[in-house]
């Protein structure tokens, strides 16, 4: 209980006495040992003018040296604050002050703040003894003021809470004297202050006291037991007051450190001689040993370098009597390159835009070796093809640039491996492996597989037919590789053209919106724009060029003679005539058939036949000309009035036709003919149309018949199945 009182006054004392400092570009704080975990040390977003806002929108780490973290970082407020409880004595043995550094990492900005912190010491520990009791063997003849040294106690703490002072009581034959070792220790003495009478007194009881600084004071006893013999007049003396040794660290076990070595003048059990530790504490003994006999010191545990470089310890000679010695062993640790580097990724700035400069910091790394000397000494490399190089910092650290240009189209991430080598023998090395996530800018537009597409389209197609699929590829990843098309401009002069057709945004298929017609446009043009969905947005252009292809659905025109033109399986109109002397000649012309087709190629390609007339044998007509002409030479028997129906056709699958009639007057002169074409309504055509309606009625009163029979049948079946 009183030891939680006297912690509490010393955390009291610590809140109100924790200050800080800023030199050389380092933030300093101080606080005391054994605060409990949590406990504020100092205000590190004030001190470094940070705004509350803008500390939570930073990442902060807290790297520390050492294997422990001590230290972190209190997001919301900005305190250190302390991760684990602090031992100043575990940590700092035998130091006088103790600070501990660590670094303030701004995660983003690449920013470092060294911090050091002092660990104060209070007073937790009380001065103690390696023994509870202490024999001593004096001798009656011992003359007064003879001295007789005693060990000496441990306080682990510091400054005016270390040891400060002893205090015998018992009796008055004895006082106490303290002598300053070699390194400013106080090491407390046995006077003999009367003459000692074995017949009086065989022993005493005494009570040595040592006392500490702190406030209140503790303090820790050793009973003496001082038993009165007969003379031994000679203490043991070491040969050297210290005795120095340099062995490397990592030694087996069992190896021998040095050899102390005493004597003794007297002779017998007075002058045998046992070695042991002075008053030394439980890291020496973990450490080392010494043979009572022969005075080796000995290994009994690792031996590390980077713990601790130098130990300093005592050793004592006592000889039968009870007479002792003391000395020194001072035993420095060389280092050996036993540590390969440590490299610790600090920031990473991962994704990385591929548009960043060359030299932009994209990494920092914290390489340690925790050797000395050239062991110690380290250089890193990068191993890896990469726009990357690494450039040295003061304080150990490395910063990774890009060396040159990034392109995500090329590498989407950047690895590379980082090697740390010291400069020992033979040298030691480790490596970690950087990713680096490239992320995407929109730096590429959409590009067409093709400048310029060509599509052939039949006329008379179905309103949304598929024309073309264009297609265009943008190396941008997400947003900026989406490519969505557009229409941007048509035919110039085309009044049709842009309407014509249409393009759908995501897969750029060009759909027909109406019906071609070969014979209104035969080719058009439109220009396709892919935009990709950057900020701001890049575009291409190509063109696509429509040609129409004719199909034959116009079926041929005749001009002459006009009005005799009709279409296939109507009745002819009335027909102008052709006058021809009884006298012509076969091959004589009578007319020509004059026909177009609003088709293309072999679509509007014509030939002419003769499809009837009333002396078959008298007229041809030209396959490729239309001429109608005499295939022999008129004669007195043919009739004077001649019908003449000739075809025309196309070459189109299927082909289409018209027909063309032309009345044909044998006469020598128009006088004479003129007679004749006043009959021709009551003529053949006539008798023609009657003989035709002569067909349908016959045909019709058939129909009727056969349905009369088959409903009689049907009545008499349905009589036979009733009954």
């Amino acid at each position: 209980g009183r030891r939680w009182g006297r912690r509490q006054r010393a955390l009291l004392w610590v809140m109100l006495l924790a200050t800080w400092e800023a030199a050389w570009g380092q933030l300093r704080y101080s606080v005391p040992e054994e605060m409990p975990k949590g406990s504020f040390v100092g205000d590190v977003a004030k001190d470094l003018g940070l705004q509350l806002p803008a500390l939570i929108d930073r990442v902060f780490r807290v790297i520390e040296r050492g294997r422990t973290q001590y230290f972190s970082l209190h997001g919301k407020t900005g305190h250190l604050v302390t991760a684990e409880r602090i031992d100043r004595e575990q940590l700092c043995e035998r130091v006088q002050q103790c600070v501990l550094r660590c670094e303030l990492i701004v995660e983003g900005e690449m920013k470092f703040y060294e911090i050091e912190v002092e660990i104060t010491d209070i007073n937790d520990n009380a001065p103690s003894f390696r023994e509870a009791e202490k024999e001593l063997r004096v001798s009656e003849t011992t003359a007064p003021g003879s001295r007789f040294p005693l060990r000496e106690a441990q306080d682990a703490d510091s400054g005016r809470n270390s040891l400060q002072s002893y205090e015998l009581t018992g009796d008055e034959h004895f006082s106490l004297a303290v002598q300053s070792g070699p390194g400013g220790d106080q090491r407390p003495e046995l006077v003999l202050a009367k003459a000692l009478d074995r017949e009086e007194a065989a022993s005493f009881e005494l009570v040595l006291t040592a006392v500490d600084g702190g406030d209140p004071a503790r303090s820790g006893t050793v009973q003496i037991r001082v038993n009165v013999t007969d003379a031994n007049d000679n203490p043991p003396m070491f040969s050297k007051k210290v005795y120095e040794a340099r062995v490397a660290e990592n030694l087996p076990a069992g190896s021998l450190v040095l050899e102390v070595q005493a004597t003794d003048a007297d002779t017998g059990s007075n002058g045998q001689i046992f070695y042991s530790f002075s008053n030394v504490p439980e890291s020496i003994r973990a450490l080392f040993t010494v043979d009572g006999n022969s005075g080796e010191v000995r290994t009994v545990g690792p031996l590390d370098f980077e713990e601790k470089n130098k130990y300093i310890f005592g050793l004592e000679a006592t000889d039968g009597g009870g007479l002792t010695a003391h000395c020194k062993a001072q035993i420095d640790i060389t280092d050996e390159n036993d540590n390969a580097p440590e490299i610790t990724i600090l920031s990473l700035s991962s994704p990385v835009p591929e548009d960043v400069k060359t030299g932009t910091v994209v990494a920092v790394l914290k390489v340690r070796d925790r050797d000395s000397g050239e062991n110690g000494q380290v250089s890193c490399e990068l191993s890896g093809e990469a726009p990357l190089s690494i450039v040295a910092s003061p304080g150990g650290s490395y910063k990774v640039v890009t060396a040159s240009a990034l392109d995500r189209e090329q590498a989407s991430e950047q690895r590379v491996t980082v090697v740390a080598r010291d400069r020992g023998r033979p040298a030691l090395w480790s490596s970690t492996e950087l990713v680096l996530e490239v992320s995407d800018v929109n730096d590429n537009a959409p590009v067409f597989e093709e400048a310029a597409y060509s599509a052939y389209v039949a006329e008379n197609n179905a309103a949304g037919a598929l024309v073309l699929r264009v297609q265009a590829r943008d190396a941008d990843a997400g947003a900026n590789g989406r490519v969505s098309y557009w229409l941007a401009g048509g035919s110039a002069g085309a009044a049709g053209a842009a309407p014509l057709v249409s393009v759908e945004a995501r897969s750029g298929a060009l759909y027909a919106q109406r019906s071609l017609d070969y014979e209104q446009c035969r080719e058009f043009w439109v220009a396709v724009r892919a935009q990709d969905g950057g900020a701001p947005a890049r575009s291409s252009t190509a063109t696509v060029r429509v040609f129409v292809l004719d199909r034959n659905d116009n079926a041929p025109r005749v001009l002459w003679p006009a009005a005799a033109a009709a279409a296939a399986g109507e009745a002819p109109a009335a027909a102008p005539f052709e006058v021809v002397p009884r006298s012509a000649e076969a091959g004589s012309l009578v007319a020509k058939v004059v026909a177009v087709d609003a088709d293309a190629g072999q679509n509007a390609w014509l030939s002419y036949e003769l499809a009837k007339a009333t002396e078959p044998a008298l007229f041809r007509v030209g396959l490729h000309s239309g001429e109608v002409r005499t295939a022999r030479a008129v004669s007195e028997r043919d009739a004077a009035k001649q019908r003449v129906v000739a075809v025309v056709k196309d070459h189109g699958q299927p082909a289409l036709s018209a027909t063309a009639t032309l009345h044909v007057v044998l006469a020598e002169s128009l006088q004479e003919a003129l007679p004749e074409l006043s009959e021709r309504p009551a003529g053949a055509e006539a008798a023609a149309a009657a003989a035709e309606l002569q067909f349908y009625l016959v045909l019709a009163l058939a129909l009727l018949s056969a349905l009369l029979v088959l409903s009689v049948a049907l009545a008499v079946v349905a009589r036979l199945r009733r009954a």
